[in-house]
């Protein structure tokens, strides 16, 4: 085969020999390519080069096949210049990218990849899509040096320089193919070469032979099983496959991914120094594929995102897998090895400056609002942090928000006591399927950053007493960014007004009045927002309406005059859930006027009163909301206060307020339906009398408790019965102590949450 210059090939290195060519090639195709490449450099260079295959890295490759020629040759007295050589093959272009396109799957084969028919088939009729890479050269002295140092990610000892060098030019070559193909091709080729065979994690498994009794080989099976079962295993081809089904998806569900693709570049330029932890919010199961196809379309590193093994189900578990995701067992605590195995796999991830990706939340909010976070991931990359496997870590939190998502109508049916449909082949198929109908926007959004270094001393012991509080504080810092940047949309406020009018129906004007003072009170404080939220005209507010209708969650009922909106009878849990997506803002506001109503009874009306209630309220609420630290929230409420009091008065004086500039009232919108939640624990504690009472038996009953209070009038909200509600509800009483505590602290609970109600009864009566 003859080299013709038209043949793409890099220059030969500008450093003397000899050389030694590390030939990593699948087919005598691509042997014979890159040897009539090597002819012709051999013709402009005086020193020999001597030509070596090394198992090819695009097939099944072992140690053991590697050619111990090779090791011969690098043992000689000279210091050769190792030089790994690849024939890469490149997609078809489309727009001016080169990807697998999803028409592309009935064509068998991965074009990146092409069987012998298919290779020459591209070899004669598209030459430009066949290159010849190089990897980076080295010395033999160098590559030596690297394989006998005692310390550090290296090939562990056992293996042969060959072998060293033969995984060495495997990732040399993989890096100069990433530059070739694009930076959102960035993979972990070579996990099981590069990492279960590294120093670090061979003495893991000899530390964890001895100390469970077990053989070397058993625990290295075991672990490797481990590693295999855990590990993402990205592809090229799936990942071009699956971008082509998730944009199909979002035409069909969506209008727009709405995010900043500066702001986004610019959070992956520290990235190129400083390993990135992107912790999104979990809304919906549509959320790692929206955020993958916002990082593709910008060619940018996928991110390695976390998953729960119960999505590793027939066919989507292997796409998965091959699009990024790595799979983690729900428990593992009594698992030594399997710890040992996720904590260097984190530990590797992070050292090559992969950027990973999961959920802070653990789960799906199934009520629209941000959940507590879950620690486990983030107290693996902080020990990572601590041990120096990095020099620090950036956490980026990240706000996956929707106009309207097709999971609601799943998770309504959880909180009114249904089990959780399992993750499935078929149930993959409905979820697709119901996304035909349109959900509006999606809207990414991106919060500050925080540096691990800044948060965390590499010194503190995450295991004492103050170090115990270092990680959820960090978390919960993540979760309040995530929160304060977190977009209002107009279908968060139409629901917002909507469900502060009880069951009443409004047509598209009488909504714009409803929503009034909500946008105005979005404008006076500067709150984000997805579009323009002004709705200043009976059209717009239709539009939003709507778009509530075509997923049934509002109803319309056409009328003589104008059509009539209301919520869809048992769709209020629906609506809530879209309005709990932004409820965190106007919770300050709502915490004062209860606060408020709560002194009207007692006549304590002195400010310094006024802000201790609120930090009882706080404290009652602590489990539902993220709170900013006490200084903080207190000036918030001050700051409130002083947009509605009367006349210019000292904190010494009585605390007058303009009850008409505060209305519509907040607190009945924003904490009615979880304090009434709570007092439907709080009543099905008492019937308990003095016996413990378990968590789970205490969620089932409360669930019947609910819908008797609330048909016979003792709560008001529909929203209350809600066992994700009763969740955070039991928490609360859990934290107090009352599952297993006597009938009087029980019943004192129970006339706490009373006289709020009666308080929160007041203020909606009021207005």
């Amino acid at each position: 085969m003859m080299f013709r210059d038209t043949d793409h090939a890099p220059p030969w290195p500008d450093e003397e020999g000899p050389y030694v060519a590390l030939i990593d090639a699948s087919s005598d195709l691509e042997a014979d390519l890159i040897a009539a490449y090597l002819d012709h450099i051999a013709q402009t260079v005086t020193d020999p080069i001597t030509r070596l295959r090394i198992p090819p890295s695009r097939r099944q490759r072992r140690f053991t096949n590697v050619d111990p020629a090779i090791s011969e040759r690098l043992r000689k007295e000279d210091d050769p210049l190792c030089v790994p050589l690849r024939v890469a093959w490149l997609a078809e272009e489309h727009e001016g990218r080169r990807k697998v396109r999803f028409k592309d799957v009935f064509i068998p084969g991965d074009p990146r990849d092409p069987n012998i028919l298919r290779a020459h088939f591209i070899k004669t009729r598209y030459p430009d899509r066949v290159r010849i890479v190089m990897g980076h050269p080295a010395r033999r002295s160098e590559l030596e040096k690297w394989w006998t140092e005692p310390s550090g990610r290296t090939v562990a000892d056992g293996t042969t320089l060959g072998e060293f060098v033969a995984l060495k030019s495997w990732l040399s070559l993989e890096r100069a193919e990433r530059n070739l193909r694009g930076l959102h091709y960035k993979v972990p080729k070579f996990l099981m070469e590069d990492l279960f065979w590294s120093r670090a994690f061979q003495t893991g498994i000899q530390r964890l032979a001895r100390s469970e009794n077990k053989s070397e080989k058993r625990m290295g099976q075991r672990t490797r099983r481990y590693l295999k079962e855990i590990a993402a295993q990205h592809s090229p081809y799936v990942i071009d496959i699956v971008n082509g089904i998730t944009s199909a998806m979002i035409a069909a569900a969506h209008q727009n991914v709405d995010y900043s693709a500066e702001k986004l570049h610019e959070i992956y330029q520290i990235g190129d120094q400083t390993p990135l932890v992107f912790l999104p919010s979990h809304k919906s199961n549509f959320d790692h594929l929206v955020f993958q196809h916002v990082l593709y379309e910008n060619e940018l590193p996928l991110n390695h995102t976390a998953g729960g093994i119960n999505m590793n189900f027939f066919l989507i578990g292997p796409l998965l897998r091959r699009s990024g995701i790595f799979f983690i067992r729900r428990e593992f605590k009594k698992n030594e090895p399997y710890k040992f195995v996720l904590r260097q796999y984190i530990d590797y991830l992070l050292e090559k400056r992969f950027a990973l990706e999961w959920y802070v939340e653990g789960g799906r909010s199934r009520s629209g609002k941000m959940r507590e976070p879950h620690l486990g991931l983030l107290a693996y990359v902080a020990d990572a942090y601590q041990r120096g496997i990095t020099d620090d870590v950036v956490l980026v939190p990240v706000s996956i928000a929707y106009d309207q998502i097709t999971d609601v109508s799943a998770y309504t049916a959880e909180q009114r006591g249904q089990q959780k449909e399992k993750e499935s082949f078929l149930w993959s198929i409905k979820f697709i399927t119901g996304l035909r109908s349109r959900h509006g926007n999606i809207y990414i959004r991106f919060g500050e950053p925080l540096k691990m270094s800044e948060h965390l001393s590499p010194t503190l012991d995450l295991h004492s007493d103050k170090g115990r509080l270092a990680l959820p504080k960090l978390a919960f810092d993540v979760s309040s960014r995530i929160n304060d940047v977190t977009p209002i949309t107009p279908i968060s406020l139409v629901t917002m007004a909507l469900l502060s009018q009880g069951h009443r129906g409004f047509s598209p004007a009488e909504t714009i009045d409803i929503l009034h003072p909500f946008v105005e009170f979005v404008h006076e404080r500067c709150l984000p927002t997805s579009t323009s939220v002004a709705m200043s005209t009976p059209e717009q507010a239709r539009a939003a309406l709507e778009q509530l209708v075509e997923n049934s969650v509002v109803t319309r009922t056409d009328g003589l005059t104008d059509d009539i909106y209301s919520i869809t009878r048992d769709q209020h849990l629906a609506a809530a859930y879209y309005r709990n997506t932004i409820i965190h803002f106007f919770i300050p506001v709502a915490i004062a006027e209860l606060a408020l109503a709560l002194g009207f009874e007692s006549d304590e009306m002195l400010e310094d009163s006024v802000i201790a209630r609120t930090l009882a309220l706080r404290d009652l609420l602590k489990f539902e909301f993220f709170f900013a630290p006490t200084e903080e929230f207190v000036e918030s409420i001050r700051e409130e206060l002083a947009r509605y009091r009367i006349g210019d008065t000292g904190p010494d004086d009585p605390v007058e307020v303009d009850r008409q500039a505060m209305h519509p009232a907040k607190s009945p919108i924003v904490l009615r339906p979880f304090l009434e939640a709570y007092a439907v624990v709080a009543e099905t504690l008492v019937l308990e009398g003095n016996q413990p009472v378990g968590a789970a038996d205490l969620k089932k009953r409360c669930l019947k408790m609910g819908e008797q209070m609330y048909h016979h009038g003792d709560i008001r909200s529909r929203e209350s019965v809600s066992t994700a509600l009763y969740a955070s509800g039991i928490q609360l009483v859990d934290n107090r102590g009352l599952l297993s505590c006597d009938i009087e602290s029980r019943r004192a609970f129970q006339r706490e949450l009373s006289s709020i109600l009666t308080a929160l009864n007041a203020i909606t009566d009021d207005h």
